[in-house]
């Protein structure tokens, strides 16, 4: 396929939702996949929900996931600007062909005069759609009724008006969706969109349609909810005499019921983001949760958001971004919506976090340690971490784990676990410790394996027994019935941290 060239187009109007995440993940994919170009536009000519700091958010977002666009504001702006509240004179050209071809009018309706019509027709029990069958009865005031002077004249005394396009009447019009397949639609439904508002600026339907084709965009990858557009964006492409691009309209992200579109309330009832990053709205000052703080990876939320719609017709659930690109397939992405799963976002995670080395979830890891520790890790060596989290991090899903799955090793347990105690702490506990502790001083070279030989000849030789043993034992390392290998502990604290435990734990119970 050549020359292959998609845009996301998101509106800064808040944080980027995952649902909007995806649409540019398959965007980026598609073009890979194909040695395309992947473009940002920003679409902000919604100037009344317009917010100064989304912007930057969006492309933080897709840096952070690793899918950073090929041209954007300010990188290959080759078709700029990228910004559309930039290209409004763009708009006006091409809006004034649309009115000398015939295929779009002035509408000079008041808002009252509208409410009043939807009013009369919901009276006789009809719907009133502004299209052929009532925009020339003369009812509304456009400037199909208008004479040419009486429209010059109202704009010139500036009096409020929109532009619509002009949908065609007694036509069905076939079109083609790559994931759909074919679509007919009977015009006569259609409304006559706005194209332009009374504020001088375009709506979505003309902006995107100007800027994909100007763009060279090849390919429009969109989500479901621009579906019903799809029609007036084929009728404005004709009535400009353009080549339409490939339409494929994505499936909606459905709540974790199944049932209606996953929403940030989902998320908060939930506990779970549905945001790339972290946001805190300049208005309200209120905070949502991003994954990214969350603690997942980005390699995760890009491996879930991919399978939330697409399949790859195999077994294969675990992705890198590469194999992604490599598998990726359009006519593989499911019709109907993809059940959001938290359970299953966590597996990914789960997975990504042990594929990591331990040398990098210790740089990540000591941030974390630092704060729980008052900052007083200068005795604590990057090696040591290294060692603790290979210990600890099967039992982990996310690095703020490790905290909790790891403390005991850096701080000798203060208190120890009440009910442990009273199960596994009996009258001749502290004999036995006793004995061990002059096991333990014997051993020479302090591995886990020599600690553990050693231990277990002592218990089977005296015919001890392994449970009056090894649970006090764990109890006087941890201060708790919980942890990893026990030896391995012992041998990552070291012999002189093993016997103060023992001899404190001897002491206190």
């Amino acid at each position: 396929m050549n020359n292959v060239r998609v845009r996301f187009a998101p509106s800064p109007t808040g944080p980027l939702h995952i649902g909007g995440v995806r649409t540019a993940l398959y965007n980026y994919l598609f073009a890979k996949k194909l040695n395309g170009t992947f473009v940002l536009r920003i679409e902000d000519t919604d100037q009344t929900r317009y917010v100064a700091n989304a912007e930057q958010y969006i492309k933080d977002s897709l840096n952070w996931l690793g899918i950073a666009p090929n041209e954007t504001i300010n990188k290959n702006e080759k078709f700029g600007p990228y910004r559309q509240s930039e290209r409004k004179d763009i708009y006006k050209k091409y809006i004034q062909k649309l009115i000398d071809s015939g295929n779009a009018y002035y509408a000079f309706d008041t808002t009252e005069a509208l409410d009043s019509e939807r009013k009369n027709h919901e009276e006789k029990g009809k719907t009133f759609i502004y299209n052929w069958h009532n925009r020339e009865k003369g009812r509304l005031v456009n400037s199909l009724v208008l004479s040419a002077d009486e429209v010059k004249k109202r704009i010139e005394n500036g009096e409020k008006y929109v532009i619509r396009f002009k949908s065609p009447q007694d036509e069905k019009l076939e079109m083609n969706d790559i994931i759909r397949g074919k679509i007919t639609i009977d015009t006569n439904i259609l409304d006559d969109k706005i194209l332009f508002k009374s504020d001088g600026m375009p709506t979505y339907h003309l902006a995107n349609i100007v800027d994909d084709h100007l763009m060279e965009i090849s390919h429009v990858i969109r989500g479901e909810e621009w579906l019903p557009s799809m029609a007036l964006h084929v009728l404005l492409y004709r009535a400009f005499g353009w080549e339409a691009p490939e339409f494929a309209h994505l499936p909606l992200i459905l709540k974790p019921t199944g049932k209606g579109k996953l929403s940030k309330r989902d998320g908060d009832k939930l506990g779970f983001p549905v945001f790339p990053l972290a946001y805190t709205n300049e208005k309200t000052n209120e905070v949502s949760r991003g994954y990214k703080e969350d603690g997942y990876f980005p390699e995760t939320v890009l491996n879930f958001l991919a399978f939330l719609g697409w399949n790859p017709g195999t077994e294969q659930e675990l992705f890198s971004l590469e194999e992604l690109v490599e598998t990726f397939d359009l006519k593989r992405v499911h019709k109907s919506g993809a059940r959001f799963d938290p359970d299953k976002t966590k597996w990914y995670q789960q997975h990504y976090l042990q594929q990591k080395n331990n040398e990098e979830l210790a740089e990540l890891f000591l941030p974390l340690l630092k704060e729980k520790m008052n900052d007083d890790t200068n005795n604590i060596e990057l090696p040591y971490v290294i060692k603790t989290i290979n210990l600890i991090k099967e039992r982990a899903t996310f690095v703020s784990d490790f905290w909790e799955l790891s403390k005991f090793l850096f701080v000798t347990p203060t208190e120890y676990d009440s009910k442990a105690v009273k199960k596994k702490w009996k009258e001749d506990t502290n004999a036995l410790m006793t004995q061990l502790t002059e096991v333990i001083v014997k051993i020479e070279e302090f591995t886990a394996t020599n600690i553990e030989t050693n231990v277990k000849e002592w218990i089977t030789t005296n015919e001890l027994g392994f449970g009056k043993i090894m649970p006090p034992f764990r109890i006087a390392l941890v201060g708790a019935m919980s942890g990893p290998d026990l030896f391995k502990i012992s041998e990552l604290i070291g012999k002189e941290e093993t016997l103060k435990r023992l001899k404190k734990a001897i002491e206190t119970l």
